[in-house]
């Protein structure tokens, strides 16, 4: 059974900005809010019973509203990821989108749906937010209908759908940016370097030294891109810099049903994370432009600073800079589509000691 409770979480902009909570039989609880449609928490047990928040965050909503630079949780659009020269054409037009990253455009500009309230309604245990963006905003072309609906089930997980239709042909590519560490949000880099991960991928979309994809794909065999076989994260971390910030390209997608995208777990308190999306790519992220150790920390949850490394995201997408590549999956919705983006996140307790790792 499954209970969804509704509350208030302050104003914004002379709305108010509503907290949802789900709990289930387990202990499972998962709190979403309407600012930027994001999730706030997920609490989980391990293998002896303590439930520990998994996601980064705040506690309130002016720490969103004013220090979540990093988009923890958000809802993200309406074009995820980067857009290369932060420019792009459609019909002949050329539209002009803001150069937040360098010369280039990432998760849909200075006011992205991350910034915003949604509206927000309740069917049974399914939240649904919704969000109109008018024509230009953000410089993209259309008036956008955009929803995400979150359900919770009786066996944790949760269900994310986006939708969205458009009445002139416009880009749209919606993730969502929640921040996991499967010890708990407050144990840091440590702790994450303990996490052992699969993503079912056999390539990355190649990138430049701004992370622009080239358009060219690299093959994962043989690097510490090839997560196909569980590998401890802090096995491989060291083997280049930078890792990770890549959009994997998802092995068998279709389009159609939902395919396995990754398995993650956290051998010592058995928690894990398993996802499932329709979507062709899932950008792995290992916090790496949280501050530095010798940095001031973001102050977050309980008062804890949150750090590089200290986190994992896997956003379940389109490839980035999809608008300037036509050998990637089409990011261009026309009036009369619908937009369709389903992705599942299953949490658990794997009880064993811990997992097979591959050395690498």
């Amino acid at each position: 059974m499954v209970v969804l409770t509704a509350e208030d979480f302050g104003t914004f902009k002379g709305e108010v900005v509503k907290k949802y909570t789900w709990k289930t039989n387990s202990g499972f609880c998962l709190s979403a809010i309407s600012y930027g449609a994001i999730i706030q928490s997920i609490k989980v047990k391990d293998k002896n019973g303590e439930i520990t928040d998994i996601v980064l965050g705040f506690d309130d909503l002016d720490g969103y509203v004013t220090r979540n630079t990093p988009y923890f949780g958000a809802a993200i659009g309406r074009c995820a990821n980067r857009i290369g020269g932060a420019t792009f054409d459609i019909d002949g037009a050329t539209y002009n989108v803001a150069k937040n990253i360098g010369n280039n455009h990432l998760h849909g500009g200075i006011v992205g749906f991350d910034k915003v309230n949604w509206k927000s309604t309740v069917d049974g245990a399914k939240v649904t937010f919704s969000y109109f963006s008018k024509d230009l905003e953000e410089g993209y072309p259309g008036n956008l209908v955009v929803s995400v609906s979150y359900e919770v089930t009786d066996d944790d997980r949760l269900h994310m759908d986006f939708a969205g239709t458009t009445d002139k042909r416009t880009v749209v590519n919606l993730t969502n940016h929640s921040y996991f560490n499967l010890a708990g949000h407050d144990t840091g880099s440590e702790e994450l370097y303990n996490h052992v991960f699969v993503i079912n991928a056999d390539k990355i979309t190649e990138t430049d030294s701004d992370s622009i994809p080239t358009g060219n794909f690299s093959k994962v065999g043989g690097t510490p891109y090839d997560l196909r076989v569980a590998k401890r994260l802090g096995d491989v971390m060291d083997q280049l810099p930078g890792l990770y910030d890549d959009n994997f390209c998802v092995t068998s997608y279709e389009n159609k049903g939902l395919t396995f995208v990754s398995h993650v777990v956290h051998p010592s308190s058995g928690r894990f994370l398993e996802v499932y999306s329709n979507q062709p790519g899932v950008q792995f992220y290992t916090s790496n432009g949280l501050p530095a150790p010798d940095q001031e920390a973001i102050i977050g949850k309980g008062g804890v600073g949150y750090r590089r490394h200290g986190a994992f995201c896997l956003e379940t997408q389109n490839y980035p800079d999809a608008i300037h590549h036509q050998n990637f999956p089409k990011v261009v919705l026309s009036p009369g589509e619908v937009y369709d983006h389903k992705v599942v996140y299953s949490f658990g307790v794997d009880k064993r000691s811990s997992p097979q790792v591959v050395q690498s």
